[in-house]
Order: structure tokens, then sequence, then C-alpha cells
């Protein structure tokens, strides 16, 4: 084919703009020292809140942008009919998941958390587009009426995609992985949020009960030893440099 110039500047395809970008993210994810350094910067910027200044429609998304347009790659790609978020805190999240699902013709979002707020409620109910779109369930992620009531939504549909984001301790995780992971179809995601603890130093300014070595990294590094029908998507994550889930993005293969 014939290549065009405007002004000079050769015009190329977007089959041609995606290869240059995906040789360009292979080269990102081999700069050892670059991937070194975002870390350390992720590190130093958590004692800022770095995290937990995005919003989505005035609600908080505890969330990297970059993590949030992975996340809307993942939905366009696979149009899932219904979206599991275990974890809703502020709603942001659920918001932004919400809005991309009506727009590709999906079912409904299920937020889940132990304590959802009335007042959240309520925001979220004000928003009058989105609501239909929107299921909250309040209970323990992984107690079998909280199951029950999921697998009710869902119909028996597994075209879904399920978002781990709660309690971070290794051994909940790993329980949630189990519990909803036979949710996910073949070509489908289950993305395990924060996995980002395991490669930074313990975070003194924040007491939690996870850290280096009991943290969601680890209950993947698990999960992913007994299931071998997941695997990590590294074609998605070379490109982020900045992630709060890295090892997180998890396809399902059969």
């Amino acid at each position: 084919m014939k290549k065009i110039k405007i002004q000079g500047k050769e015009i190329i395809s977007k089959d041609e703009f995606l290869a240059i970008n995906k040789d360009a993210s292979q080269a990102m994810k081999n700069d050892l020292q670059l991937n070194e350094d975002a870390k350390k910067i992720l590190a130093r910027a958590d004692k800022y809140r770095w995290i937990h200044q995005s919003s989505w429609l005035g609600e908080p998304l505890l969330n990297l942008p970059q993590d949030m347009f992975a996340i809307q790659e993942i939905i366009w790609k696979t149009k899932p009919d219904y979206i599991v978020e275990v974890g809703v805190c502020w709603g942001g999240s659920i918001l932004f998941e919400a809005m991309l699902l009506d727009f590709i013709g999906g079912k409904k979002i299920v937020g889940i958390d132990i304590f959802i707020p009335k007042d959240l409620r309520e925001r979220l109910s004000s928003n009058k587009k989105l609501i239909g779109k929107i299921e909250l369930i309040e209970g323990d992620s992984t107690s079998e009426s909280t199951i029950q009531k999921v697998k009710s939504i869902l119909n028996s549909s597994t075209n879904t995609l399920v978002i781990l984001d709660s309690h971070h301790t290794h051994q909940h995780v790993l329980n949630e992985l189990e519990v909803y992971s036979p949710l996910v179809a073949k070509g489908k995601y289950l993305i395990c949020a924060d996995t980002i603890i395991d490669h930074l130093p313990n975070q003194e300014h924040r007491q939690r009960p996870w850290g280096p070595g009991n943290n969601p990294g680890t209950a993947v590094k698990e999960f992913l030893i007994k299931n071998e029908r997941f695997s990590v998507d590294s074609d998605l994550e070379e490109k982020l440099l900045f992630s709060c889930h890295p090892g997180g993005y998890l396809r399902a293969n059969s």
C-alpha cells in the first residue's frame, strides 16, 4: 500500500501504530531499572495517599488511573454481562464499571462489602441512569449466604468479570480466589487487586494486618500453582508501568 505523507510526516495504519506500541511496551518491561524506580515512586507517593486522590462521578475510587484504564480495556474487549466487585468502599469504581457496563449493554454489576453505609447507598441511588445496573450485597464475601445471593443474580452466567479488592490478607484473598474463580468463563478475567503490596517495603504509615509475605500477591502465586485454568495477562500488564495489581490480571484459559 502506498504510504501517505502529510506535511512531511508519514501516516501509518492503526495496525502499524499498535505494533510499534507493542515493541515499546516489551522494551519497557525489560527495563528493570525503570520498573524498580516506578515501584519506589509508588511507595513514596503512597505516603501522600496518591491512589486515593482520583474519583469518578464525584465518588472516590481507590485505584490508579492506569489500572482503571486497564479495567476499561478488559471490559471493552470481553464485554461481560456481569461484573462482580468484592470491596465497594466509596463507590467510585462501582460507578465507573456500571457506566461501562451500561454502554456495552451488560446486565448488572454486583458490589459486595461487609459494610455499605446508608449515605453511600443513597448517593448511588441518586444516579437514576445507572442505579438499575447496580446490585449491592452487604456481607462477608466468602460466606455461603453471600455466594448464594451472587449466584442468584448471575443466574448461571459465567460471562462475568470478577474484581477482588477487599480484605488483603493472604488467606482471605486465597479463599476469595477459590470461591469466585468458577464464576469466570474461558477468555474472561479475574482481577486480584493490590498485589503491589508484595513488591513494596512495609508501609509503616499504614497499620494493616497484611504486608510483605502476607497479601494478595502471595495469594495469587499460591492460587496459580493450584489452578492451571488461569494465567497472568502479561501483554496487558507490561504497558502499565505504574500499577497496584502487578501479576493480578488473570485470564481464564479454559
